[in-house]
């Protein structure tokens, strides 16, 4: 099998056995900018590398599973809106299907994510599992009964836009108080710049090299773990706002683990221990005692190991053999 995860600047493909043991593995520019035509060719090369590093022909291969950015429909692999690739209403599956006449699927990339962990990472073994990734943005998906619960129209897992501030700051959907919105990586910085506008946050400041400019989640990181008081709030607001949206979850679909991965939750145990508090002090005990909250295991190579666990879903011939 073969599993592709493209993003906006590259395109990562592997190719594995029936086990998720990977024989062949090609990172290559995505090339948006270049237009439609050329990503293609380039999710073509690149299925084409991965297939050659095993040392393996097309003819071995079941199916193809492939991650991609933005609202989709996974039923027919038709990427609606993709603004980082300039796309809109793109029949990806068809198109890759009839390019390497093999059976391709297509789903959505957090949710793929989200399936990688389940399958091969830090969820494995739970047939039910929430994956929450927290960087720039606050993205998602729901693994439910070992399957990527998509929703009636396909817009499951939409974690980010959960309200957990209602008269919280205006967020990019256009809601106040989403968890993206003051919980993102995106959201520390900003309320870490609008401390250093009141004059205040000198010591997150001096950690982005004295301009304001600089100021990130990680420079608040930083600050936090050294204890600067201003940047430990901010991360505990943060984590705390965060353990709100994962008691809510727990709450709804009593799922067997939760997987947070994600640069933001990579930033030390101050955003960590308040999500925790946070979800303890929210989460009813039945569903709470029952559950794994965990850091994600594959990083980067979550998407692509999804990926290649959709193709498996997916290969109707399963022989041992097959890849």
């Amino acid at each position: 099998m073969v599993g592709v995860d493209l993003g906006g600047t590259k395109i990562l493909t592997a190719a594995a056995d029936c086990r998720g043991g990977v024989l062949g593995r090609v990172k290559v520019p995505t090339g948006a900018d270049l237009g439609l035509d050329h990503v293609v060719n380039e999710i073509v090369r690149s299925v084409e590398l991965a297939l050659q590093q095993a040392g393996i022909t097309a003819e071995n291969v079941a199916a193809v599973g492939v991650g991609a950015p933005g609202p989709l429909d996974p039923r027919v692999g038709l990427v609606y809106l993709a603004p980082n690739l300039g796309w809109r209403n793109v029949p990806l599956g068809e198109i890759l299907g009839r390019r390497l006449n093999l059976p391709v699927f297509v789903d959505n990339d957090a949710n793929l994510a989200a399936l990688g962990e389940c399958v091969y990472g830090a969820g494995r073994g739970a047939d039910n599992l929430v994956y929450i990734t927290v960087s720039t943005g606050v993205g998602g998906g729901l693994i439910l009964g070992g399957k990527i619960y998509h929703g009636f129209s396909g817009g499951a897992g939409e974690i980010g836009h959960l309200t957990v501030a209602e008269d919280g700051p205006l967020c990019g959907c256009g809601n106040s108080g989403c968890l993206e919105a003051v919980a993102s990586g995106t959201a520390i910085a900003n309320r870490a710049k609008a401390l250093i506008e009141e004059g205040r946050g000198l010591g997150i400041l001096s950690e982005a090299g004295g301009h304001k400019d600089g100021v990130s989640a990680r420079a608040v990181a930083a600050a936090a773990s050294r204890g600067d008081g201003e940047a430990i709030m901010i991360m505990r607001d943060a984590g705390r706002y965060l353990g709100v949206a994962v008691a809510g979850i727990i709450n709804l679909l009593n799922p067997s683990a939760v997987v947070l991965g994600g640069g933001v939750m990579q930033s030390g145990r101050i955003l960590w221990e308040a999500m925790l508090d946070e979800t303890r002090r929210r989460a009813l005990g039945p569903a709470l005692q029952g559950v794994a909250i965990v850091r994600a295991a594959l990083g980067g190579e979550a998407g692509v190991m999804g990926a290649l666990a959709l193709a498996a879903q997916n290969n109707i011939k399963k022989p041992a053999d097959d890849l």
